[in-house]
């Protein structure tokens, strides 16, 4: 293995990977100790075994914090949505996996298509910071935007304060209409959240090993491979790059 390369992304011997413990999709279940297991940390494992080094998960309750600790020494590579707010830091591998985003209307809404949902009093419960809630804050011009710390409280204000849309992962809305009666998820998807390894923008030698990973990782079939084993609906191989 090149020394640059390790030099960047595993400094201490140990490849250090952020893991985002709040997407339910790539961190679908913990070992027995607790730590996460899913698809992220698999890749991540992955990853370290192509270096040559132990992995050690430093986990993350939600994206914007693991984003936000660039730079710090925390992790050396980063497994988050790869959105523009975030690859002003980080240096963004192209996606190896993603998921739909959508909405979903309560019962008897006149809203039966996405393109209907950006109009003035139209709000929107979201997750500050999530992927997705980003793409909002950037396309939305018309309809408001009413930020939640987490998914439930995203969901629990929709509800009691009556709001016309509620935007999320299509899997995890899926789970919510159930408890709804009559509420609707909308078809399509307003964006697709582009999962992607990270890693500081000074590690170019790192970034383009990574870059090279990750489109050998959706080309031989291994990331498919692990979406199989962990039985993950709603999250599909991403293009390739």
């Amino acid at each position: 293995m090149n020394a640059e390369i390790l030099a960047q992304l595993a400094p201490t011997g140990v490849l250090r990977a952020g893991i985002n413990m709040s997407n339910f999709l790539l961190v679908s279940s913990r070992t027995a100790d607790g730590g996460p297991a899913g698809v992220s940390p698999d890749m991540a494992r992955a990853v370290a075994d192509r270096l040559g080094v132990p992995v050690k998960y430093v986990p993350f309750p939600k994206p914007g914090e693991l984003a936000d600790a660039v730079g710090t020494g925390a992790w050396d590579i980063g497994l988050i949505g790869a959105e523009p707010q975030r690859a002003e830091k980080i240096a963004f591998t192209a996606a190896y996996a993603e998921i739909e985003a959508t909405y979903l209307v309560p019962a008897g809404s006149p809203i039966t298509a996405i393109d209907q949902v950006d109009r003035p009093g139209v709000r929107i419960a979201v997750t500050a910071r999530s992927a997705y809630e980003l793409w909002l804050a950037r396309n939305i011009k018309q309809a408001t935007l009413v930020l939640t710390d987490t998914l439930d409280s995203a969901m629990e204000r929709f509800v009691a304060e009556g709001m016309e849309v509620l935007a999320g992962l299509r899997p995890r809305l899926i789970t919510d209409v159930e408890s709804l009666p009559g509420a609707r998820i909308l078809d399509g998807q307003f964006t697709a959240v582009q999962q992607a390894i990270g890693t500081a923008r000074a590690n170019a030698a790192g970034a383009a090993f990574l870059r090279d990973f990750v489109e050998e990782a959706k080309a031989s079939g291994l990331v498919a491979s692990f979406i199989a084993k962990h039985g993950v609906r709603g999250l599909s191989v991403a293009p390739a790059g």
